[in-house]
């Protein structure tokens, strides 16, 4: 069993693994004892890849200002059977429920007791799955007081407990720095081969589409341009990182924020699917950026003639 996210992100980077994967710098699989960091972990679908397909990775840190979605990362990590025990518990109960009346009831119980926020780090992890797994598309969102407030989702039969996922990634996150706070103070672990990955709150395409709200904090252009400013602190300091971000011009040829912004950096576009949008026919494929502060990538060595990769 690989280890894979435990919980539905939007936003989260399974179905691009591949094109992540093609821009990461050219000698990254020669790299020694490199040091991987993420300061928004979000659903992790980079970082389990990441620690399974690069052995050279000898040390990852995760980070997340989410205090409740870094819980369920330690948790996971150190509590799975526990964990296990009691997501069994809930879903027995959450089943047997046979009206939909009936489920919704016990969604919003469920979501007033996880927003008391006074809960146990089991209990706080138990409701934290339930609800991703009942509540509308899996999303995460919070009001300004850091209610969770996403409604009912009316599935029939999810999988609330996946013991044999929980299991693995516990194994895998025993190698791993669980942190929660500012993406800023990563850079205190960064040290020797460090790669970054940013994977931020995407900048809003649109008045309504804004599914960034993880914290009471809002993540706005303000905070856009201090990660930008934190990404030339890393690459002075000689790292490497790459960021993800929402692609504002491929929405509005006029709109060249992150071009603007990342102008000295190179900005790859990559197609990804997006399908948060209530209305089915408003769902579908856009470009999304990935800007990195290195030239050569795996896909450019790649895509050399063999007589030249021989020589790089």
């Amino acid at each position: 069993m690989k280890a894979k996210p435990f919980i539905k992100w939007v936003g989260g980077k399974s179905q691009l693994i591949e094109q992540l994967d093609s821009l990461l710098p050219a000698d990254f699989d020669n790299c020694r004892d490199v040091t991987y960091i993420e300061p928004f972990v979000g659903g992790g679908a980079m970082l389990f890849y990441m620690l399974q397909r690069y052995p050279n990775i000898k040390r990852a840190v995760i980070n997340d200002i989410n205090p409740d979605l870094i819980c369920c990362y330690r948790t996971v990590r150190d509590f799975p059977e526990d964990l296990i025990v009691s997501l069994q518990q809930v879903e027995k109960e959450y089943l047997r429920l046979d009206t939909e009346e009936a489920r919704k009831e016990f969604f919003m119980a469920a979501r007033a007791r996880y927003n008391q926020k006074n809960l146990d780090s089991i209990e706080n992890t138990t409701l934290f799955f339930f609800l991703n797994r009942t509540c509308f598309n899996g999303l995460y969102r919070v009001n300004k007081s850091g209610a969770f407030n996403v409604p009912f989702g009316k599935y029939t039969n999810p999988t609330i407990c996946d013991p044999e996922t929980i299991r693995a990634d516990s194994k895998l996150l025993q190698r791993v720095e669980i942190c929660q706070g500012d993406f800023e103070h990563t850079f205190d672990y960064a040290e020797g081969n460090t790669f970054f990955y940013f994977d931020p709150p995407y900048r809003p395409l649109s008045d309504t589409s804004s599914f960034n709200d993880y914290t009471k904090e809002s993540f706005n252009d303000t905070a856009q341009i201090r990660l930008k400013t934190y990404c030339d602190k890393i690459h002075e300091a000689g790292f490497s990182f790459m960021l993800s971000n929402s692609d504002c011009k491929g929405k509005d040829e006029d709109d060249n924020f992150f071009d603007k912004l990342y102008r000295n950096y190179t900005i790859d576009r990559v197609w990804a699917s997006r399908s948060i949008n209530a209305n089915p026919n408003k769902r579908g494929k856009l470009t999304e950026i990935l800007v990195h502060n290195y030239i050569l990538t795996k896909k450019i060595v790649q895509e050399q003639p063999l007589e030249l990769r021989l020589f790089a």
